[in-house]
Protein backbone atom coordinates (compact mmCIF):
# COMPACT_ATOMS: atom_id res chain seq x y z
CA UNK A 1 0.00 0.00 0.00
CA UNK A 2 1.06 3.44 -1.11
CA UNK A 3 1.46 5.66 2.35
CA UNK A 4 -0.48 9.26 1.86
CA UNK A 5 1.16 11.97 3.89
CA UNK A 6 -1.87 14.00 5.40
CA UNK A 7 -1.87 16.67 2.97
CA UNK A 8 -5.03 17.18 0.63
CA UNK A 9 -2.58 17.88 -2.17
CA UNK A 10 -1.00 14.31 -1.86
CA UNK A 11 2.30 16.11 -3.42
CA UNK A 12 4.19 13.64 -1.63
CA UNK A 13 2.70 10.70 -2.99
CA UNK A 14 5.30 7.53 -3.56
CA UNK A 15 4.16 7.42 -7.48
CA UNK A 16 4.25 11.54 -7.77
CA UNK A 17 1.80 14.02 -7.80
CA UNK A 18 1.70 14.22 -11.41
CA UNK A 19 1.28 10.41 -12.34
CA UNK A 20 -1.11 9.97 -9.09
CA UNK A 21 -3.85 12.56 -10.52
CA UNK A 22 -3.88 10.77 -13.46
CA UNK A 23 -4.37 7.59 -12.33
CA UNK A 24 -6.96 9.43 -9.86
CA UNK A 25 -9.38 10.91 -12.78
CA UNK A 26 -10.50 9.16 -15.80
CA UNK A 27 -9.72 11.00 -18.74
CA UNK A 28 -7.09 13.68 -16.90
CA UNK A 29 -4.45 13.36 -19.27
CA UNK A 30 -6.44 14.77 -22.15
CA UNK A 31 -8.33 17.39 -20.23
CA UNK A 32 -4.65 18.74 -19.71
CA UNK A 33 -3.80 18.29 -23.28
CA UNK A 34 -6.93 20.06 -24.02
CA UNK A 35 -5.89 23.13 -21.76
CA UNK A 36 -2.53 23.28 -22.76
CA UNK A 37 -4.10 23.23 -26.57
CA UNK A 38 -6.70 25.95 -25.56
CA UNK A 39 -3.57 28.38 -24.52
CA UNK A 40 -2.50 28.78 -28.41
CA UNK A 41 -5.51 30.96 -28.31
CA UNK A 42 -4.45 33.10 -25.61
CA UNK A 43 -0.66 34.06 -25.22
CA UNK A 44 0.72 36.99 -26.44
CA UNK A 45 4.15 38.61 -25.75
CA UNK A 46 3.86 41.27 -23.47
CA UNK A 47 0.58 39.24 -21.48
CA UNK A 48 0.49 36.96 -18.70
CA UNK A 49 -0.75 33.48 -17.65
CA UNK A 50 -1.78 32.42 -14.06
CA UNK A 51 -2.17 28.66 -13.05
CA UNK A 52 -3.44 28.84 -9.48
CA UNK A 53 -2.82 25.92 -7.49
CA UNK A 54 0.24 25.15 -10.22
CA UNK A 55 1.36 22.16 -8.13
CA UNK A 56 4.48 20.87 -9.77
CA UNK A 57 4.23 23.80 -12.42
CA UNK A 58 3.85 20.73 -15.15
CA UNK A 59 1.20 22.94 -16.99
CA UNK A 60 2.50 26.12 -17.21
CA UNK A 61 5.63 24.33 -18.33
CA UNK A 62 3.92 22.78 -21.24
CA UNK A 63 2.46 25.76 -22.00
CA UNK A 64 5.88 27.29 -22.51
CA UNK A 65 6.49 24.43 -24.82
CA UNK A 66 3.79 24.55 -27.10
CA UNK A 67 3.66 28.87 -27.06
CA UNK A 68 7.68 29.73 -27.02
CA UNK A 69 7.89 29.83 -30.82
CA UNK A 70 5.41 32.66 -31.69
CA UNK A 71 5.24 34.28 -28.07
CA UNK A 72 8.65 34.35 -26.56
CA UNK A 73 7.97 37.03 -24.27
CA UNK A 74 5.25 36.05 -22.55
CA UNK A 75 4.80 36.22 -18.70
CA UNK A 76 4.12 32.92 -16.50
CA UNK A 77 2.88 32.86 -13.10
CA UNK A 78 2.27 30.16 -10.93
CA UNK A 79 0.55 30.18 -7.91
CA UNK A 80 0.70 26.97 -5.25
CA UNK A 81 -0.71 27.20 -1.40
CA UNK A 82 0.83 24.18 -0.42
CA UNK A 83 4.96 23.92 0.84
CA UNK A 84 5.35 20.32 -0.38
CA UNK A 85 5.36 20.99 -4.32
CA UNK A 86 8.38 23.90 -3.24
CA UNK A 87 11.18 21.92 -4.39
CA UNK A 88 9.65 20.48 -7.64
CA UNK A 89 8.82 24.15 -8.22
CA UNK A 90 11.95 25.69 -7.89
CA UNK A 91 13.68 22.68 -9.69
CA UNK A 92 10.88 23.58 -12.61
CA UNK A 93 11.66 27.36 -12.53
CA UNK A 94 15.16 27.13 -12.42
CA UNK A 95 15.44 24.95 -15.58
CA UNK A 96 13.01 27.41 -17.40
CA UNK A 97 14.64 30.60 -16.92
CA UNK A 98 17.85 29.11 -17.40
CA UNK A 99 16.76 28.82 -20.99
CA UNK A 100 15.52 32.55 -21.54
CA UNK A 101 11.53 31.93 -20.25
CA UNK A 102 9.94 34.37 -17.62
CA UNK A 103 7.99 32.49 -15.65
CA UNK A 104 7.55 32.71 -11.55
CA UNK A 105 6.25 30.00 -9.07
CA UNK A 106 5.81 30.79 -5.72
CA UNK A 107 4.26 29.55 -2.80
CA UNK A 108 1.34 32.05 -1.62
CA UNK A 109 -2.53 31.78 -1.34
CA UNK A 110 -4.19 33.09 -4.07
CA UNK A 111 -6.56 34.49 -2.46
CA UNK A 112 -3.68 37.03 -1.69
CA UNK A 113 -2.41 37.57 -5.07
CA UNK A 114 -3.32 40.14 -8.02
CA UNK A 115 -4.37 39.12 -11.55
CA UNK A 116 -3.12 41.74 -13.75
CA UNK A 117 -2.91 41.90 -17.84
CA UNK A 118 -3.94 38.00 -17.84
CA UNK A 119 -4.90 36.81 -20.94
CA UNK A 120 -5.05 33.60 -19.90
CA UNK A 121 -6.05 32.43 -16.28
CA UNK A 122 -6.00 28.30 -15.09
CA UNK A 123 -6.58 25.96 -12.40
CA UNK A 124 -7.14 22.28 -12.63
CA UNK A 125 -9.17 20.72 -9.81
CA UNK A 126 -7.89 23.79 -6.97
CA UNK A 127 -11.49 25.69 -6.53
CA UNK A 128 -13.20 22.74 -4.60
CA UNK A 129 -10.82 23.11 -2.31
CA UNK A 130 -11.80 26.63 -1.36
CA UNK A 131 -14.74 27.91 0.86
CA UNK A 132 -18.01 29.61 -1.44
CA UNK A 133 -16.80 32.86 0.02
CA UNK A 134 -13.77 32.66 -1.47
CA UNK A 135 -14.26 30.83 -4.31
CA UNK A 136 -16.87 33.41 -5.47
CA UNK A 137 -13.84 36.65 -4.15
CA UNK A 138 -11.31 34.84 -6.59
CA UNK A 139 -13.16 34.09 -9.71
CA UNK A 140 -14.44 37.80 -9.14
CA UNK A 141 -10.77 38.76 -9.20
CA UNK A 142 -9.61 36.34 -12.12
CA UNK A 143 -12.51 38.58 -14.26
CA UNK A 144 -11.04 41.74 -12.94
CA UNK A 145 -7.79 41.20 -14.27
CA UNK A 146 -8.34 39.28 -17.68
CA UNK A 147 -7.73 41.20 -20.87
CA UNK A 148 -10.84 41.77 -22.94
CA UNK A 149 -10.55 38.71 -24.93
CA UNK A 150 -9.21 36.81 -22.44
CA UNK A 151 -9.79 33.17 -20.85
CA UNK A 152 -10.59 31.51 -17.45
CA UNK A 153 -9.99 27.83 -18.34
CA UNK A 154 -10.91 25.37 -14.80
CA UNK A 155 -11.75 21.85 -13.75
CA UNK A 156 -13.32 21.18 -10.95
CA UNK A 157 -15.14 18.02 -8.97
CA UNK A 158 -18.96 18.63 -9.41
CA UNK A 159 -21.98 17.49 -7.31
CA UNK A 160 -24.93 15.35 -9.31
CA UNK A 161 -27.62 17.07 -10.09
CA UNK A 162 -29.86 14.41 -7.77
CA UNK A 163 -28.75 11.63 -5.23
CA UNK A 164 -29.82 8.54 -7.29
CA UNK A 165 -27.18 10.58 -9.99
CA UNK A 166 -24.37 11.01 -7.38
CA UNK A 167 -24.67 7.85 -6.09
CA UNK A 168 -24.21 6.33 -9.50
CA UNK A 169 -21.40 8.55 -9.94
CA UNK A 170 -19.41 7.93 -6.96
CA UNK A 171 -19.45 3.99 -6.92
CA UNK A 172 -18.84 4.38 -11.06
CA UNK A 173 -15.64 5.88 -9.61
CA UNK A 174 -14.42 3.87 -7.14
CA UNK A 175 -14.39 1.31 -9.61
CA UNK A 176 -12.33 3.22 -11.52
CA UNK A 177 -9.70 4.03 -9.12
CA UNK A 178 -9.65 0.05 -7.87
CA UNK A 179 -7.82 -0.31 -10.77
CA UNK A 180 -4.85 1.63 -9.60
CA UNK A 181 -5.30 1.89 -6.09
CA UNK A 182 -6.21 -0.52 -3.06
CA UNK A 183 -9.55 0.11 -1.05
CA UNK A 184 -7.84 0.99 2.33
CA UNK A 185 -5.78 3.61 -0.19
CA UNK A 186 -9.19 5.12 -1.48
CA UNK A 187 -10.60 5.21 2.10
CA UNK A 188 -7.48 6.69 3.40
CA UNK A 189 -8.44 9.58 0.78
CA UNK A 190 -11.60 10.17 1.26
CA UNK A 191 -11.16 10.19 5.07
CA UNK A 192 -8.43 12.85 4.24
CA UNK A 193 -10.75 15.00 2.08
CA UNK A 194 -14.05 14.86 3.48
CA UNK A 195 -13.69 17.91 5.75
CA UNK A 196 -11.53 19.70 2.10
CA UNK A 197 -13.45 19.12 -0.59
CA UNK A 198 -16.42 21.44 -1.01
CA UNK A 199 -18.06 20.61 -4.45
CA UNK A 200 -21.15 22.69 -6.47
CA UNK A 201 -23.49 21.53 -8.82
CA UNK A 202 -22.15 22.95 -12.08
CA UNK A 203 -25.21 25.06 -12.25
CA UNK A 204 -23.77 26.96 -9.22
CA UNK A 205 -21.17 27.14 -11.09
CA UNK A 206 -22.19 28.53 -13.68
CA UNK A 207 -24.01 31.05 -11.47
CA UNK A 208 -20.59 31.74 -9.96
CA UNK A 209 -19.27 32.55 -13.35
CA UNK A 210 -21.96 35.13 -14.30
CA UNK A 211 -22.24 36.63 -10.99
CA UNK A 212 -18.35 37.23 -11.81
CA UNK A 213 -18.91 38.91 -14.67
CA UNK A 214 -19.15 36.59 -17.42
CA UNK A 215 -21.39 35.87 -20.12
CA UNK A 216 -23.59 32.99 -19.99
CA UNK A 217 -23.02 32.79 -23.93
CA UNK A 218 -18.90 32.76 -23.38
CA UNK A 219 -19.38 30.10 -20.78
CA UNK A 220 -18.68 26.32 -21.96
CA UNK A 221 -18.02 22.85 -20.62
CA UNK A 222 -15.69 20.92 -22.98
CA UNK A 223 -14.42 18.22 -21.16
CA UNK A 224 -16.10 15.82 -18.40
CA UNK A 225 -15.98 12.77 -17.18
CA UNK A 226 -17.91 11.10 -14.40
CA UNK A 227 -18.64 14.36 -12.15
CA UNK A 228 -15.50 15.99 -13.44
CA UNK A 229 -15.86 18.81 -15.22
CA UNK A 230 -13.80 21.42 -17.56
CA UNK A 231 -15.01 24.78 -18.48
CA UNK A 232 -13.82 27.68 -21.22
CA UNK A 233 -15.01 31.27 -19.98
CA UNK A 234 -14.61 34.17 -21.86
CA UNK A 235 -14.06 37.93 -21.09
Amino acid sequence: MTNIVNDFTFAQRDEGFDKHIEMSIRGYQQLHDDVVNFSRYFVENGSCVYDIGCSTGKTLHAMIEQNKEFAPRAEYYGIEISEGFREEMETREKHLTSDGHDINLKIADAAGEDITNANLVTSLFTLQFMTDEDRRALVSNIYEGLNTGGAFIFSEKTLGNSPKIQDMMTFMYYDFKRRNFDDSDILEKELTLRNMLKPMTFSDIINMLIEAGFESDNIQPFWQNHLFVGVLALK
